[in-house]
């Protein structure tokens, strides 16, 4: 018999997650959301809805938080009537969301108090393979935990990476974010340099595409920017800036020196005060051409 999931986030990563979860006969319940498409069609889909944290604790075996970050996750598990107030032991709560992993490690601490099982298990790529079920994940878990998930992983995921024991998961998420989200700044910047010496850009991406510094990232940010479509990279400018400062948080905690990082760290914040937060990361490019004063 499939365990019963709990659903908190279901936006646009969130849905597609969701969809799939209860199509390959997981029973499912998804906490009620003021944007009230997602959760229409899942119920739809045969989803219940739960109208509190504790309703959709008492209906669950795993909770699966996929939500925007540290703060929305910590709300989730220490507010009154949140999971921590609500858990029961032998609960496992699966943080999909990027959090920061001192947050992790204290909530893993304290919902293993109770009995309840944390498990750090964001994700890659975007919400069109979230509706595919081809998301990718990185686990920060005890292996006899991952086993016991892993079919609950797999009705989304395409790919499982187990990167080690608690928190790891999240760490490693950071630094990837951190790579991904630079290519995004360092293409913006190319672009506003192309348009200064008045090359079209296609030129770079024609160029780019045929040498070892092509990718599936460059295409989706460079080959659409091109072409004037900044919404083929399905993620926020201001979930960018978000992650990247993250990062700068844990690399600084460490001990660590990034200048790099902390420039890309401006660069993003400039483009949210410029109003592009909301715009995906491609628009890094229409932020780089208004500072830039470009036409």
């Amino acid at each position: 018999m499939k365990q019963k999931i709990g659903f908190i986030g279901v936006g646009m990563m969130g849905h597609g997650m969701a969809k799939n979860l209860v199509e390959k006969g997981f029973p499912l319940t998804v906490l009620g959301h003021k944007k009230r498409a997602p959760v229409e069609d899942l119920k739809k889909r045969g989803a219940k809805e739960a109208k509190t944290v504790k309703a959709l604790v008492d209906a669950s075996d795993v909770i699966i938080l996929c939500v925007t970050g540290t703060p929305q996750v910590e709300d989730m598990i220490y507010r009154a009537d949140g999971i921590r107030a609500a858990a029961r032991k032998g609960l496992t709560v699966i943080d999909c969301s990027t959090s920061e992993p001192p947050s992790t490690t204290k909530i893993y601490a304290d919902l293993k108090k109770l009995g309840v099982t944390f498990v750090d298990a964001p994700l890659t790529r975007t919400p069109i393979e979230a509706e595919q079920g081809r998301l990718n994940t990185l686990v920060g878990a005890e292996p006899k935990v991952l086993k016991a998930i892993r079919p609950i992983l797999e009705a989304f995921c395409e790919n499982i990476f187990h990167i080690g024991g608690p928190v790891s998961g999240h760490q490693i998420k950071l630094i990837n974010n951190f790579f991904a989200i630079g290519q995004g700044v360092l293409i913006s910047e190319m672009f506003s340099a192309m348009a200064k010496v008045g090359i079209d850009p296609k030129k770079l991406v024609e160029l780019i595409s045929k040498g070892a510094a092509n990718s599936g990232l460059f295409q989706l940010i460079a080959g659409g920017g091109a072409e004037g479509d900044f919404e083929r990279m399905k993620f926020a400018i201001a979930n960018a800036s978000k992650d990247v400062t993250y990062y700068n948080r844990m690399i600084d905690s460490l001990g660590l020196i990034g200048p790099v990082a902390v420039a890309l760290q401006q660069s993003l914040k400039h483009a949210v005060v410029l109003g592009y937060g909301e715009k995906m990361v491609p628009s890094l490019i229409e932020a780089q051409r208004e500072i830039n004063k470009l036409k």
